[in-house]
């Protein structure tokens, strides 16, 4: 496993690449408020690819966006597709965890011909606007943008605090937690402050309605396996996940035993079924 730079029209990608070069190529990418290093786990179970995991945009160590931009769902797909250009990867599977699953799921359908196989872990398309509450969640993601000028970011005294925060924050694994923490923590004076970029916490001004995102899952052509826990999250629940599903032109859903992060917490049934149905 090597880091690595990945220059973009945007600006400069962090990366983490492991496996065979020459192998079947996978662009994996994380899930939000997440980094590259939630694929690790998997990564020493995937050793016959060719495996480039990225850190998003205002994740880890990768650029933030300037001020006045938004970390919107439909730029992080230039920001995937200067990553393959870049890597000189015409093609590959793509392999993704929740918002990496998400933003997964769009550029499948956007740039059909870059990818070839998609796996999804715990998501299938973006999370939908809920009817009547598009004026409210605008106003509230304006509020929040504006606040967050004076907000006074939180230090972190040690790692070990950071960790514990994590894992009462997403009920992760000390272990789990702290390869996440330490790719995502940097060190200022009297302790560590998060990498990642504040805007990410405010809410979204903008989020598709549930008739187009069904829209753009059935406008993938690449065969999709779709992984989903057993401990499903509420916005991800088997009725949501089933109907979205059955939109798939070519697509199968497989649950497996777990949370959220199964793929960080059992790491090897995940990467079993991933390089299976890559292989396959």
């Amino acid at each position: 496993m090597r880091e690595l730079r990945i220059d973009t029209p945007h600006g400069q990608l962090a990366a983490l690449r492991a496996g065979r070069e020459g192998a079947p190529r996978v662009l994996a990418v994380h899930g939000w408020l997440d980094n590259a290093a939630s694929f690790i786990p998997l990564l020493e179970h995937l050793t016959d690819f060719d495996v480039v995991a990225i850190d998003l945009p205002g994740h880890g160590h990768s650029f933030h966006r300037p001020p006045g931009a938004s970390y919107g769902l439909a730029e992080y797909l230039d920001d995937l597709l200067g990553a393959l250009d870049a890597l000189g990867w015409p093609r590959c599977h793509v392999l993704g965890h929740s918002l990496g699953g998400a933003i997964s799921s769009m550029l499948a359908c956007a740039a059909p011909e870059r990818v070839e196989k998609l796996a999804l872990i715990e998501a299938l398309g973006p999370l939908a606007g809920a009817p009547g509450s598009a004026a409210e969640r605008l106003r509230q993601a304006v509020r929040e943008r504006r606040a967050l000028r004076s907000k006074q970011l939180r230090t972190f005294p040690d790692i070990f605090t950071a960790v514990r925060a994590r894992v009462q924050a997403n009920g992760l694994s000390e272990t789990a937690a702290r390869l996440l923490v330490e790719r995502g923590i940097a060190p200022v004076e009297g302790g560590f402050l998060w990498c990642s970029d504040p805007r990410l916490t405010t809410t979204t001004a903008l989020r598709a309605d549930e008739g187009t995102i069904r829209e753009w899952i059935a406008g993938i052509e690449a065969p999709t396996l779709v992984i989903a826990a057993e401990q499903a999250p509420a916005f991800f629940d088997a009725t949501l996940r089933e109907a979205r599903v059955a939109c798939l032109r070519d697509g199968r859903c497989l649950q497996l035993a777990g949370g959220h992060h199964l793929h960080m917490e059992t790491p090897q049934p995940v990467a079993a079924a991933v390089a299976g149905f890559f292989s396959g």
